[in-house]
């Protein structure tokens, strides 16, 4: 007769890896999003940059980051270093019961946790696209994956000081979002902007992306994928209480990314008199990215209030980075950074364990150890192999210069 803690330990080790199935669909709308908001001469390159990074985020993650992030000790500072994933739970350790007992696989576990590191990594994609050398990218990923982000994962997630300080984050929008849009913002810095996006006079000018249809196609499929990264937070479904929970985080997580859809349109009308598309989808994206932080406790309608702060902030940031001659082709910097620090501070708002100080000193951790780790390892491959393509390169497309096709070669009239 098979024991009660099997079948829920079944049915959470199931649950817990569909929802990592989803959040690695994400993977596929980010590099969906990314190649819409690109020129058609630099599609195939990101596209290369977007499922090669998934690849070296999970190899990497594998050999190094995941045991960093959670083998070291409680409260610390700096993670142990090691390597793989450890053993398996035994069958007598799940039928011991009590709380100590697992009740999903750490295979599960590792396999949920990847995909997240991998979303992190797509964030610096979008920010960087256009003009920056694919081997510099995804030597910086290598990086990135095996350690940066872990430790500040292991800070956090890992039970490290942050954990015992009370920082909260349920989902990472702080974790996540956040440190992906601290690389990136690092690596803007000093990349410098696409030629001919900013005027000697302080002139701004737009460089539409190619496909349009497919960067709309890019944000639903995140917003898909976003149900098992919020969802799969909750990390248990096999009992009434978990069950009710994940299905209030779904209807938050929906309730946001509406939100944040709506007042970004409404934004976009009043300041530029048209519904700009662009401004919808990072609107989505930043509402998404909002609640993540906590999809928990709000209720339905203040989830849509928070996705729609979220929206008008991406808005009036992209709005400010240009201002700043920060050039981000996507707007990943501020639909994560910006968004997930708003998410982060949101969550004391619904959630009396969390306070104010603690998220603020979180934000401030996480921003600073990403930023600067990441500076560092970008000036340190500028000085080796160099991270910006050249200018005539760049004129032709990097699709060209870095993969030696293209995406879409039948927009060239052939030579005779």
């Amino acid at each position: 007769m098979v024991d009660i803690s099997e079948l829920s330990y079944a049915l959470d080790t199931f649950y817990f890896l569909v929802c990592g199935a989803l959040v690695m669909w994400m993977a596929a709308g980010f590099a969906m999003l990314e190649a819409g908001l690109v020129r058609a001469k630099n599609t195939a390159e990101i596209l290369t940059k977007n499922i090669v990074l998934f690849a070296i985020a999970c190899t990497m993650y594998l050999l190094i980051g995941y045991y960093i992030m959670y083998s070291s000790d409680a409260g610390g500072f700096l993670p142990s270093l090691g390597f793989l994933l450890g053993d398996e739970n035994t069958v007598d350790a799940v039928l011991a019961g009590g709380e100590d007992a697992p009740y999903y696989s750490a295979r599960a576990d590792f396999f949920f946790q990847v995909v997240f590191v991998a979303t992190a990594m797509s964030i610096v994609s979008g920010a960087v696209a256009e003009r920056m050398k694919l081997w510099a990218f995804l030597a910086f990923a290598v990086v990135m994956t095996a350690f940066i982000y872990p430790v500040s994962g292991y800070w956090t997630w890992g039970g490290g000081w942050l954990s015992e300080l009370g920082f909260s984050d349920y989902a990472g929008s702080g974790i996540v979002h956040l440190a992906g849009a601290a690389a990136a913002l690092s690596g803007v810095l000093i990349l410098g902007p696409r030629r001919g996006k900013y005027g000697k006079d302080g002139a701004i000018y737009a460089i539409p992306g190619a496909n349009l249809p497919l960067a709309t196609l890019g944000t639903f499929i995140l917003w898909l994928g976003w149900f098992g990264f919020n969802g799969g937070s909750e990390l248990k479904v096999s009992d009434v209480t978990s069950a009710n929970h994940m299905a209030q985080v779904l209807v938050n997580t929906n309730a946001a990314a509406a939100g944040g859809v709506l007042a970004a349109l409404v934004l976009a009308k009043v300041l530029f008199r048209k519904a700009d598309l662009t401004m919808a989808l990072n609107g989505a994206i930043a509402g998404l990215v909002s609640i993540t932080a906590d999809p928990l406790s709000p209720s339905a309608l203040s989830a849509t209030l928070i996705g729609g702060l979220g929206g008008l902030l991406v808005v009036l940031s992209i709005i400010s980075l240009d201002k700043l001659r920060l050039d981000d082709p996507v707007g990943a910097i501020s639909a994560h950074g910006v968004a997930g620090i708003w998410g982060v501070l949101a969550v004391p708002l619904n959630n009396a364990d969390a306070t104010f100080g603690a998220q603020l000193i979180g934000i401030a951790g996480i921003f600073v150890w990403v930023f600067v780790a990441s500076a560092i390892v970008w000036l340190i491959i500028k000085a080796v192999m160099g991270v910006r393509v050249s200018e005539e390169e760049e004129y032709e497309g990097v699709d060209l210069a870095e993969c030696g096709l293209e995406a879409y070669p039948e927009f060239n009239v052939a030579k005779k």
